[in-house]
């Protein structure tokens, strides 16, 4: 069933059609409509549909998105790319399935089950798919980046693993407070950038004047190592946390007991539902599975929250969540990451102290988009890595550069960049680059920008 159709002309773009109008459907229908592509969407539900098509302008179909005329009527045979992202595994599947068979499109499916993990390579490759995309896997991925450094607030990886852009925020008395970057540069021995400050709400690129002081929320970049270093500099703690505790037992806290385990951090987790209990015990023998209500205040006593090194509340229930990670925060300075599912009210949940927050339809979003944007470029550089920050006031993307261009072989100098944008690292063979104004960027290099512009889709987006 046809529900709307687009008739203002938009700019040119790609055509995608979105199968599931859920949390990461709507994430994409957000930010992808914003830059411009051509978007149909399907889901059974009529009145989501309805809204969605009314809220960004896009034409929405009600009906099975694994329907060969379904998919007809959405224009499949002239689609660019196709996104299945529904809550089942298996229709996403399908849907991607019967999407190559009709047209000559990219497809993205979305795939959560844990029994599908060690698969997912194999059901990519046989089905053809351009990407499969796993929120909670995701998820537990970068929370254990987090619990890998417990002073940062956010911690995101580039140039396959050996840069990393961390986010703290400059506690009282530090040294850092009252600096500019230019002395701050001069007087610490470490590589680093600061690419990003945020200061009473407002989102800076920095210059080398930028006075720093206690409250600033600050970005930087450096290689795993020389972060490592300036943060003890600074006087931050930089040891991974020797434990854990998770609230709730759902497949992202299966995700994250498992990574946690094999970086030999030790796991305790909390559920109510004893079926849940016994799975979770067979499937991670060696983690501690408490069946019990985890909002219980005397059973977190009991199972030591308050001395516990990190708390990690997923509960599903995003004020559950919230409640717990305060209530932690009363008992004890542990680490606390915060699990948050909608993305209204973030206002107030950002003046509440809640450690480091976690979107899961964020990070799954960020690499589809990374995808789209790369299928739209010049072909003279490709989207690696893509990250928004500050509540999506500022993108970090990585570039790889495949051709030479007005961008290589000049000094940083010399270029006429646009403003609020800084190059603030240069992956060389594997070497991290932290760059001056002499550096220049070379072909094959894979190069971190970040900037309050948006929409870049290539390399050359940075100069004026």
């Amino acid at each position: 069933m046809l529900l709307k159709k687009i008739t203002a002309p938009k700019p040119k773009g790609l055509h995608i059609i979105i199968v599931g109008c859920g949390k990461i459907g709507s994430a994409l229908l957000e930010h992808l409509s914003k830059e411009g592509h051509d978007i149909t969407v399907i889901d059974k539900n009529s009145e989501r549909v309805q809204d969605f098509a009314n809220l960004y302008d896009v034409m929405g179909i009600i009906g099975n998105g694994a329907s060969y005329s379904v998919q007809m009527e959405a224009g499949i045979e002239n689609a660019d790319l196709f996104i299945a992202v529904t809550k089942s595994d298996e229709l996403n599947l399908l849907c991607c399935t019967i999407a190559k068979q009709v047209a000559n499109c990219s497809t993205i499916a979305r795939v959560c089950t844990p029994d599908y993990s060690k698969e997912l390579g194999y059901l990519q490759d046989r089905l053809g798919l351009a990407m499969i995309i796993n929120p909670e896997h995701e998820f537990a991925r970068e929370v254990a980046r987090i619990l890998a450094m417990p002073t940062a607030l956010e911690v995101n990886s580039f140039a396959h693993g050996r840069a990393e852009l961390i986010k703290i925020k400059i506690p009282e008395n530090n040294m850092l407070d009252g600096m500019t970057i230019a002395t701050m540069g001069s007087m610490i021995d470490a590589k680093v950038i600061i690419c990003a400050i945020e200061k009473e709400g407002e989102v800076y690129i920095p210059s080398g004047n930028f006075v720093l002081h206690a409250g600033d929320i600050i970005s930087i970049v450096s290689s795993r190592g020389d972060m490592k270093a300036f943060l003890e500099t600074i006087g931050f703690k930089s040891k991974r946390v020797k434990d854990t505790m998770i609230i709730g037992g759902g497949k992202a806290a299966y995700y994250l007991a498992k990574r946690l385990m094999h970086m030999n951090i030790s796991v305790k987790i909390i559920e109510r539902d004893r079926t849940r209990c016994e799975e979770l015990s067979v499937a991670l023998p060696k983690a501690i599975i408490i069946n019990g209500d985890g909002t219980d205040q005397e059973l977190l006593r009991e199972e030591g929250i308050d001395t516990v090194e990190s708390f990690v509340p997923l509960t599903g229930i995003d004020e559950e969540n919230i409640i717990l990670t305060l209530h932690a925060r009363q008992l004890s300075n542990t680490k606390i990451v915060t699990k948050i599912n909608r993305t209204s009210f973030k206002d107030v949940i950002s003046s509440l102290d809640l450690g480091s927050i976690v979107y899961p339809r964020y990070i799954t979003t960020e690499a589809i988009i990374a995808y789209v944007r790369a299928k739209t470029n010049s072909q003279d550089s490709n989207i690696e890595t893509l990250y928004h920050m500050y509540d999506h006031r500022v993108e970090a993307i990585e570039f790889v550069v495949q051709k030479g261009s007005a961008v290589t072989n000049i000094p940083l100098r010399n270029m006429k960049l646009k403003k609020n944008l800084v190059v603030s690292c240069i992956n060389r063979n594997g070497k991290i680059i932290i760059p001056s104004g002499d550096d220049i960027i070379k072909v094959n290099d894979s190069v971190i920008i970040v900037t309050t512009n948006t929409g870049f889709k290539d390399i050359h987006d940075i100069l004026e």
